[in-house]
């Protein structure tokens, strides 16, 4: 076992991870497997012998903050600085040059590798060369990968499938993640069910395209246009199928959906499935054809309006969440207009605008058109205005009803209709069960929050 030279312990681990889930998943890898190499985690940074920082790399605000974290830290003499995450994969050269205060930069396909990297740049004295870092990530975890999570043990991410094969326009993460590679659908149903009977009662589904899961399986083996049994081949449909036999209370929740790969046998196992919650998330980006186009969505209005409609009608009591982009390049006023004509019809429960980020290496970037910060930020502000509204009204409309909730902390709890981090609040009046589930009646709101008192 690794220990620190003079003192005979163990060394110890800890770190800053920054943007989504998929990363914070690769976060709890890179820990486990330090767990299995001999490490002890700190949350303690002054305490820490290596101190990781796991970067976001997708926008400019989140590489901006990757590096503040990078510059700041280094707190002591003789600690070791590792950098990971997408903005390591994506500016790896770049980076070395940059930051030679770094003593070993860790890519997407080394996660499951961390604790060798860590024990190499405390015993060899020296740093690990950023270009061992593959140009195009290939890794998956298995249902087996050691992970240390940093979730609340209620609660837990399972990461289906790595990559992304769609070409907006917009993103660079085909660039830094690769092509879409699925895991098999037994290696996600073992790991939900240690999960399960480790205590978890929120199994959160995340991938890239949580909808195109499998699809590369099949067809790999079948051709790209021959057809799949959803019951037997390995789609998302089967997927929700087996997850659902697992014993024990807990709810499923997808996240990172696209609306191109909705069918109606996805739509027909939600709603069959009473352990997945009645919640979609499915970013939309824009609904002008314009805009989508440009965008290289993949969709058109007339398709979205159609799918939402299916969803509403095939899952009762749903809650969609979505996201836009406002800004694009190109985007005109009458642009605009469209978008906000239609999130003030069709009212999603959830909603999230995005100021368009000029992304170095994608298409966009080089799009004429660009829009200024002044034009992007009024944008924004008009858009998250109306949708505050819309959330007031419908947050108000829960007033009288009783409402399943799972309990984070002693006062604070979700519904269904919320996923961790990124949505509403349900205030308890008083203290609930944490890590449980409770029922609740709802006795107030105050924008997008909800006020309720347990139901003895």
């Amino acid at each position: 076992m690794t220990t620190v030279s003079g003192e005979g312990r163990p060394p110890k681990v800890g770190m800053v991870s920054l943007g989504c889930a998929k990363n914070l998943v690769d976060a709890e890898i890179m820990l486990g497997d330090a767990v299995a190499k001999g490490f002890e985690i700190t949350a303690d940074a002054d305490e820490a012998d290596v101190i990781v920082v796991n970067t976001c790399g997708f926008i400019e605000s989140a590489k901006q903050e990757s590096i503040d974290a990078i510059l700041e830290a280094r707190r002591k003499p003789g600690q070791k600085l590792v950098v990971s995450g997408c903005l390591a994969q994506r500016y790896r050269e770049q980076l070395a040059r940059e930051l030679p205060e770094v003593d070993a930069f860790i890519g997407l396909d080394q996660v499951a590798t961390a604790g060798k990297i860590f024990r190499d740049v405390l015993t060899l004295e020296r740093t690990v060369p950023a270009l061992l870092i593959s140009p195009r990530s290939r890794y998956i975890p298995d249902y087996d990968t050691p992970r240390f999570r940093l979730t609340p043990t209620h609660t837990a991410y399972v990461k289906i499938a790595e990559g992304c094969n769609h070409p907006c326009s917009f993103c660079v993460i085909p660039q830094m993640r690769g092509r879409h590679r699925s895991r098999t659908v037994e290696s996600v149903v073992a790991e939900v069910r240690n999960l399960v009977a480790e205590g978890v009662r929120e199994i959160n589904l995340i991938s890239q395209d949580t909808t195109y899961f499998g699809m590369d399986l099949w067809t790999e083996k079948a051709g790209p246009r021959q057809p799949v049994d959803s019951r037997r081949g390995p789609t998302l449909v089967r997927l929700l199928d087996e997850l659902a036999t697992i014993e024990g209370e807990f709810w499923i929740r997808l996240l990172y959906t696209h609306p191109a790969h909705w069918s109606d046998e996805l739509i027909a196992a939600i709603a069959r499935n009473r352990k997945v919650a009645r919640y979609v998330d499915m970013p939309l980006q824009h609904i002008h054809g314009d805009m989508l186009a440009a965008m290289r969505r993949e969709t058109s209005r007339e398709h979205i309006e159609d799918l939402i409609a299916r969803l509403r009608a095939g899952i009762p009591g749903l809650a969609i969440r979505t996201t836009f982009i406002v800004g694009f390049p190109g985007e005109t006023e009458g642009h605009f207009a469209s978008l906000l004509d239609f999130i003030e019809a069709v009212r999603f429960e959830r909603l999230g605008v995005f100021v368009y980020s000029q992304e170095e290496g994608s298409r966009a970037a080089r799009m004429p058109g660009q829009l200024s910060a002044k034009v992007k930020n009024r944008r924004h502000r008009e858009a998250m205005k109306l949708q505050q509204g819309i959330a007031a009204e419908l947050a108000a409309a829960q007033n009288g009803r009783t409402l399943r909730v799972l309990v984070d902390q002693p006062r604070i709890a979700r519904s269904a209709h919320d996923a961790p981090d990124v949505d509403c609040r349900v205030v308890l009046t008083r203290d609930g069960p944490v890590g449980e589930f409770a029922d609740v009646r709802v006795i107030g709101s105050h924008v997008y929050d909800l006020l309720a008192e347990l139901v003895c």
